[in-house]
Parts: structure tokens; C-alpha cells; sequence
């Protein structure tokens, strides 16, 4: 546990998005445990499942989870971007394309074929098509191949200790540094 006379001045903006993924490095994020309740000392949540606030506004720090699968991640992808000081990958989906990337093996528009003409029991052959659907691409990828991205966090997903340990060395002007007990996924 952190004293507080360890607090910085200033509580760094923090925000938080999970992109196409199962959303584990945020439940990583509350398994800190009593962890999360020190760091609600240190930082103030933007964008996050923890306020409920849709768009990221300005923040000294953006953790995202995830890959880019459709247009919509890419959107939300460079809002990030474009207003996190500094912006993290956690997670195997947004470091390397991780389980969103398996389908990179298909062709998207003979998945969609097969499913909405093909299959047993389908009424209307028709692919949804509606302003609401956001599009596919054609390969999901890892964040970095859309933005630039400052630091990455591995794992599947990684620890909430991971997590924390990095976000407090970067709060407190340290390099994030992650040891080996930390990134080990025996």
C-alpha cells in the first residue's frame, strides 16, 4: 500500500478502452484488489467501464485493450491517439492482432456468405447492412499497425500487479519497468 505522503501533486488522467477482445486485461485491471482503491489516490478516470463516460477526452495516459477489427475500433483507436499524452497496448490482442487475429486465416466476405446464404435454416438471404453495424475489415490487427503506441503490456491478459506496477512507475516518473515474475505465464 501506498502512504500518502508517497501521493504526487497531481492526479494523472487515465483512460481505458477494450476493443475487439474479451475484455480479461480489464478484469485484470480490478483484480488489483485493494491495489485499485491506492490507485483511485493517484489518477482520475476518464473514459472507462469504471465511469461510464463515452468519449475520451484529454488524458495523460490511454491503456488499450484489444484489436482493430472494424471501423468502429478505428475510430475509437485514434481518439485515443489524439487525446492520451501517452498510449499503452495491454494484452496480447492489442500487442500482436492475439485471438481477434485467428480469423485473419478467412476470407471475411466468404464467412459472411456462408452464414447469411448458406447455412441450415436461413430465411433471408441477405448480409446486415445497417448505419448501426460498424464495417468489418478485412484483417484484424494489433493496435500499433494503426496508431503510434508509446508502451506495450503482454499478456494474456496480463496481471492486475502487471498493471499496476507499470502504471505507478510511470506515475511516479519512473521508467516502466516489468520483471520477470510479472510477464511469466507458467
Amino acid at each position: 500500500m501506498l502512504s500518502l505522503q508517497e501521493t504526487p501533486e497531481r492526479k494523472l488522467r487515465v483512460a481505458t478502452v477494450s476493443l475487439a477482445g474479451c475484455f480479461g486485461c480489464h478484469m485484470s485491471f480490478l483484480d488489483m484488489d485493494e491495489n485499485l482503491l491506492d490507485l483511485f489516490e493517484l489518477v482520475k478516470f476518464d473514459r472507462s467501464p469504471l465511469t461510464d463516460i463515452k468519449h475520451c477526452g484529454s488524458c495523460d495516459i490511454g491503456f488499450i485493450e484489444g484489436g482493430v477489427c472494424n471501423s468502429e475500433n478505428v475510430h475509437v483507436l485514434r481518439e485515443f491517439r489524439n487525446n492520451c499524452r501517452t498510449l499503452i497496448a495491454v494484452g496480447a490482442c492489442a500487442v500482436n492482432g492475439g485471438l481477434p487475429a485467428l480469423r485473419n486465416q478467412l476470407d471475411v466476405r466468404e464467412v459472411l456468405r456462408e452464414v447469411y446464404f448458406e447455412q441450415p435454416g436461413v430465411v433471408s438471404s441477405t448480409i446486415p447492412n445497417d448505419i448501426e453495424l460498424p464495417l468489418l475489415l478485412d484483417k484484424a490487427r494489433p493496435i500499433n499497425e494503426v496508431v503510434r503506441v508509446d508502451y506495450f503490456i503482454p499478456g494474456c491478459p496480463p496481471s492486475g500487479d502487471a498493471i499496476f506496477k507499470f502504471l505507478t512507475d510511470f506515475i511516479y516518473g519512473r521508467t516502466p519497468r516489468l520483471d520477470y515474475p510479472l510477464i511469466r505465464f507458467d
